[in-house]
């Protein structure tokens, strides 16, 4: 099988699998695209909770980028967690140099356990700067909180987020309610023309490491094989829908989706 389509994620890893780079590859590779990778971050972590986060320097994530696509050019970006000012400035500077249309930023900032995974300096630069470069955004409700100083408690809040975001330049926002208290899911896509409402069955389950991870890489592979953006976020959730109903309850805490949901391996070797 020929991968459909090269991705270029730029993320932290997660040394249990469930999230970060790892996440993002698995969900890549079942869904049958090329994934490369320019790593931000070290994590030690488990279902529990987050020990500790290293830095990669910020100098080695521009090399990664660039080294990787003037090889083989990704025909669409996702980035996640960019922990500092100064390693937005290098993927921003990277972006300049290789000129990838097609860029879905989900911006990470509070691990599943409550860690911090960005500071203040890096949320306001990607306010500014990287929201105007990408072509989706992908936050949850408190990152949506964080990055328009608004309080979400109901789907017309989300609404109102998504459009303050529209307002600092971003292209497309896709406003993932999983936090919202409601009898379903409602994931919310916004641009200047269009709303569209997704609604998804709430499973209820405390196995949901890696979702926003995993929706994300999920939509930036069906955009990168040429869907549109609003079809890409549709399959996207329904993916992710599938891998969190499927979860293989590994872990104390908050335990991994299913990434293999797609797969369907035949063990019958000849």
């Amino acid at each position: 099988m020929k991968p459909n389509s090269k991705i270029l994620i730029i993320a932290g890893s997660d040394s249990s699998g469930g999230a970060g780079i790892q996440a993002d590859i698995k969900t890549v590779t079942a869904l049958g695209s090329y994934a490369m990778t320019a790593i931000t971050a070290v994590t030690s972590q488990n279902t529990t909770g987050v020990k500790s986060i290293v830095g990669i320097n910020p100098k080695e994530i521009f090399n990664q980028i660039i080294y990787s696509c003037k090889d083989i050019r990704p025909d669409a970006i996702k980035i996640g967690m960019l922990h500092s000012s100064e390693v937005i400035r290098m993927v921003l500077k990277a972006l300049d140099v290789i000129k990838v249309k097609k860029i879905v930023l989900d911006p990470v900032m509070v691990a599943k356990g409550g860690a911090k995974l960005i500071d203040t300096k890096a949320i306001q630069l990607l306010k500014l700067k990287l929201i105007k470069k990408v072509s989706l955004i992908t936050p949850n409700i408190p990152e949506a909180e964080i990055l328009t100083k608004t309080t979400i408690k109901t789907k017309e809040d989300m609404i109102f987020a998504a459009n303050k975001l529209i307002e600092l330049g971003a292209k497309n926002v896709l406003i993932k309610g999983g936090h919202l208290k409601h009898k379903n899911v409602i994931d919310i896509l916004i641009n200047k023309k269009d709303i569209k409402i997704f609604k998804s069955e709430r499973h209820e389950t405390k196995n949901t490491h890696g979702t926003g991870c995993t929706l994300s890489s999920s939509v930036t592979t069906f955009l990168s094989c040429g869907k549109t953006v609003k079809k890409s976020c549709e399959l996207g959730i329904k993916y992710v829908n599938s891998a969190i109903k499927s979860n293989p309850k590994y872990g104390k805490g908050h335990g991994p989706i299913n990434h293999l949901t797609s797969l369907k391996v035949n063990r019958k070797f000849k």
